[in-house]
């Protein structure tokens, strides 16, 4: 029956297999299990424990028991060199275990016999505390069936006793972890109840007794001790925790126990929650008392960007959800948000590539290290950069050398410098006695007394000492508070338990009313029970903490010492400072432009002038010199728009810029129109009527000038009703264009944002398609029509050469200039010189193209008379000119058309007198006379052919009446002085030119 007894649990893991032998050269035979247990052999099967006699060396085994009992005595045991197991001295047993409420006692004590868990056999001895009487046994064993062979007695309160009576106060104090703050906050805490217990005007019957245990800031490690303090006598009255983490856990449990909770170290924003923590108070004030502070500062040194970087905690967390709502209530932007859990390297490298300046921080101070070694690395200090640290790290935090890390403490020295620090006033600034008789700076040397040799910055939670000191104060005043109370109704303090609710009320309301002067300073509870306080502003400064300011965020008072210190030249900015620099365009090239631009308008008012002083000129008359008056005008108004086309914001306030868009567009769109439109229309119409077929000339050889000025007119109407919709639609205003930002040459931190201001419009590449296709086309027609008339002579527009000529140049300038000013446009001063160059030498080819010719002839041959002066006149002057030739050879082959179509008349005539003369004689001859002359031909047929030919020097009427010989330049050499055909006859029917 022993193998039913064993409970086998295999592991089927066949490298832990060890080879079993029944070899007696070493090992440990199998020893039995214990009464009610068995043995687990590990890495063995079951066939192999069987078979098994001897383990080898270092071999385990362990007991384990069936049911609810337990191991008494060593539970696992090893095989040694000698052949023997350890510790068989002591014998391993599976024994019942009795319940453990008997193991704890109200207001009194329990002492297990032998200690250990009670198990059968066990002991236990029962005691009141002072001032409680025990009821029932004082003794109670564990039997073998896992029952107490008696009830569990009780304390009762003794009403008669007069000695003093103790209340526990469970505390937790993290002497370790990411915040040791329990080194100096414990010591400090046990200094004030020491002076607390000696007082006889607070709690005279009472002695306050701290309970404490190390969590090591560690939410995990408290649960295990909150568990202790509340499942292990005696009871607490209040529960002290420190870190915020660990304040949470408690807290949130302690509602449950009926408990009221007092932290010394708490300063997590999420703890002023009243509905999930109902009996929470805190001596240290909450986090968000710093970001008032912060943002009081943000705005003094005009920063309205800031960064954060986090560890991942409730309590950091909380806060910075409290400075984003302030931040964003100031007007003051959170650009970049980072955290990270253990490593920060990464959030480091985002606030760097992120251009971020003022960098606000929430860590514990182990992670502090770990964030500016970091920053160190990438170099995230200096003068263009603040941060913004808590102020409850020791005073020489980045010089603890931390094996976390791989930066030295010059590296860390270097990288801190010039950091600001935000600190709750822990300390009061004034030498003043509180309750505890004591001033601040007499409780710093008590607490050096305490601490022995410790250098305070090298203790931690030296900085929050003071608020342990007061916390405890807190609690003994509204101890005291409750007493008087509590006795109206009947009851104690020391009756109070994990259901008693009316004592928990009672402290709960003496601790909400707490005003009292603390070491810290005053201690006072908002309704979320925090700690209000005012801030201490302090900066590092060369290595050691100064004290720059205070800032009371009840009044929203802050005091300024004035000497803070920056690396460089004063706070640094919040940002890359992009300074912007408008684009101009050069003076010197608009004054140039500008001095062409007058002298061509100067030129264009002495051709205008010149025409129309002259428009009685016949020559000029010709010309049509309306049109070229046009053109004039044109042309003045062209180069008047070179002037707003070169004015910008350097001249003209922004709001005026859109006048100047205006005059650049109509200025330099109407003058076009009218300048090249006047000079198209003269192209057009001498096209019109000197190319088509010659049956057609005699119809549409008379121009009549109305015509002219209609064609401009319907250009001109067409320009101005487009542009009227463009600016009626969508009207020109101001844009700016933004370049790349430039570094300056200078080492400052500032870049550089080139602007410049264009006129546009929303849809300006739509209606510029529009314009510039419509003028496209038109410059294009016009170097056809100018192509095409190169060779056309003609009196009615004898300027119409010129006028092709400043059509070739303007449309090339045009065609050319159009495109690449848009390509330029974002250079300023090379699109201005296209543009307006462009105009300046256009408006300059066209008015020298068309006046200059005319004055020059106008001068050198002094022909300045009217067209009747001009008639008398006709002698050698008139022969010397092209078109007084073509006037002159018209009316002579008028004259030699009608002396041609007379002189046909008279042989046609002769020819019918001849053929009459003929017939007669042949009727006359006589018959025989015909008989032989039968055979011979008609005598018409033998005349002589000359006899019928025109007299000497006419055209032979078969021949082309528009060939003639040029020996008839002049009809008075052909016929005699007292011929019938003068000139007098000469009518004025059209004929053909007989020239070209």
């Amino acid at each position: 029956m022993a193998l039913p007894l064993f409970l086998m649990i295999l592991f089927a893991l066949p490298s832990l297999v060890v080879p079993i032998h029944n070899s007696s050269t070493g090992g440990c035979a199998i020893i039995r299990p214990p009464r009610d247990g068995g043995i687990r052999y590990r890495g063995l099967t079951q066939e192999q424990i069987r078979s098994v006699q001897i383990l080898p060396v270092d071999y385990e085994i362990e007991y384990i028991c069936r049911g609810n009992r337990v191991i008494v005595g060593p539970k696992v045991r090893k095989c040694l060199p000698n052949g023997t197991w350890t510790d068989m001295t002591q014998h391993s047993r599976c024994l019942l275990l009795c319940p453990r409420v008997w193991t704890s006692l109200e207001n009194g004590r329990v002492t297990p016999r032998p200690p250990g868990p009670p198990v059968e056999g066990t002991v236990l001895h029962y005691s009141c505390h002072d001032g409680f009487i025990l009821e029932g046994r004082n003794v109670s064993h564990c039997t073998k069936l896992g029952k107490w062979d008696s009830p569990k007695p009780t304390c009762l309160y003794d009403v008669n006793y007069t000695g003093k009576k103790k209340l526990y106060i469970g505390a937790l104090f993290p002497m370790s972890g990411g915040w040791p703050g329990g080194q100096a906050c414990m010591p400090s805490a046990q200094m004030a109840l020491d002076l607390v217990n000696s007082r006889s005007d607070i709690l005279p019957d009472y002695e306050l007794e701290l309970i404490h245990y190390d969590s090591m800031c560690d939410p995990g490690e408290a649960t295990k001790l909150l568990y202790d303090l509340l499942y292990t006598e005696p009871i607490k009255i209040v529960l002290m925790p420190g870190c915020s983490g660990v304040s949470t856990l408690v807290a949130e449990a302690a509602r449950m126990w009926n408990l009221i909770v007092l932290s010394y170290g708490s300063s997590s924003p999420a703890l002023s929650n009243r509905q999930r923590f109902p009996t929470f108070f805190r001596t240290h004030p909450s986090a968000t008392l710093h970001n008032p502070t912060r943002v009081q500062l943000f705005q003094k040194w005009k920063w309205t960007r800031i960064a954060t970087i986090q560890q991942t905690t409730e309590v950091f967390t909380s806060t910075l959800d409290d400075l984003e709502q302030r931040t964003k209530e100031a007007g003051i932007e959170i650009s970049v948000r980072q955290s990270f859990l253990t490593d920060p390297a990464v959030a480091v490298k985002n606030l760097k590539r992120q251009d971020a300046r003022i960098i606000v921080g929430l860590f514990y101070e182990t992670e502090a290290r770990k964030v500016f070694c970091e920053v160190f690395k990438e170099k995230l200090y200096g003068k263009k950069y603040v941060w913004f640290l808590i102020g409850w790290y020791a005073d020489n935090w980045f010089k603890i050398k931390d094996p976390a890390i791989n930066c030295t403490v010059e590296n860390m020295t270097e990288a801190v410098e010039g950091h600001v620090t935000t600190e709750i006033v822990m300390l009061n600034p004034e030498t003043v006695r509180g309750v505890s008789n004591l001033t601040s700076q007499e409780f710093l040397a008590a607490l050096m007394s305490r601490l022995g040799g410790t250098k305070p910055e090298e203790t931690g939670g030296f900085q929050e000492a003071p608020l342990a000191y007061d916390a405890v104060w807190a609690l003994a005043l509204a101890l005291n508070k409750t007493v008087a109370p509590l006795k109206a109704k009947g009851r104690h303090l020391e009756e109070f338990n994990y259901n008693n609710h009316d004592i928990t009320s009672e402290i709960y309301r003496a601790l909400n009313t707490s005003s009292f002067e603390g070491v810290s300073g005053q201690v006072v509870f908002d309704a979320q029970g925090s700690r209000m306080a005012m801030t201490l502003i302090e900066q590092l400064q060369g290595g050691s903490y100064k004290k720059i300011g205070y800032y009371d965020s009840s009044q929203k008072n802050l005091s300024w010492f004035g000497n803070d210190v920056w690396i460089g030249a004063g706070p640094p900015a919040d940002r890359t400072v992009v300074i912007e620099e408008y684009r101009f365009l050069s003076q010197k090239l608009f004054a140039a432009v500008s001095v062409f631009a007058g002298l061509g308008i100067l030129l264009g008012i002495v051709c205008l002038t010149f025409n129309i002083y002259n428009s009685n000129v016949r020559y000029i008359q010709n010309s049509q010199p309306y049109l070229n008056n046009m053109t004039a005008v044109g042309c003045m108004m062209a180069l008047a728009a070179v002037f707003p086309l070169g004015i910008d914001g350097l001249h003209v306030h922004r709001s005026q810029f859109p006048v100047v868009c205006q005059f650049r567009l109509w200025l330099l769109g109407l003058g076009f129109s009218v300048a090249y439109g006047s000079m198209f229309t003269k192209i057009w119409w001498v096209h019109t009527l000197f190319t088509k077929k010659d049956e057609k000339k005699d119809k549409k050889k008379h121009l009549e000038p109305w015509k002219l000025y209609a064609t401009v007119g319907v250009l001109l109407a067409i320009d101005f009703l487009s542009l009227m919709i463009w600016q009626i639609v969508d009207p020109l205003h101001i844009t700016v264009e933004k370049f790349t930002k430039e570094a300056p040459k200078e080492d400052l931190d500032v870049l550089i944002q080139p602007l410049l201001e264009h006129c546009s419009s929303e849809k300006m590449n739509t209606w510029l398609g529009v314009v510039y296709g419509y003028k496209g086309l038109l410059l294009l027609l016009g170097i056809f029509l100018a192509y095409e008339t190169k060779s056309v002579s003609t009196e009615k527009i004898n300027d119409h050469r010129a006028v092709g000529m400043a059509i070739y140049n303007v449309a090339v300038l045009c065609l050319i200039t159009a495109p690449v000013t848009m390509i330029l446009s974002s250079q300023q001063d090379a699109s201005f010189a296209f543009a307006s160059l462009a105009v300046v030498f256009s408006a300059y080819i066209t008015l020298v193209v068309l006046f200059v010719p005319k004055m020059r002839r106008l001068i050198t041959r002094g022909e300045w008379q009217s067209e009747q002066q001009d008639t008398l006149k006709t002698g050698s002057s008139t022969n010397n000119n092209d078109e007084e030739k073509s006037r002159q050879l018209e009316r002579e082959n008028r004259e030699l058309q009608k002396i041609i179509q007379e002189k046909e008349e008279r042989v046609s005539a002769l020819r019918n007198q001849l053929a009459e003369r003929q017939a007669l004689r042949n009727r006359r001859r006589p018959s025989s006379g015909q008989n032989q002359n039968h055979n011979a031909p008609p005598p018409s047929s033998q005349q002589d052919p000359k006899s019928l030919l025109p007299p000497p020097g006419y055209p032979n009427p078969t021949t082309d009446n528009h060939a003639l010989p040029p020996s008839f330049s002049n009809s008075s050499n052909l016929y005699p002085a007292d011929s019938k055909m003068s000139r007098n006859h000469c009518h004025n029917s059209q004929i053909p030119l007989l020239y070209k």
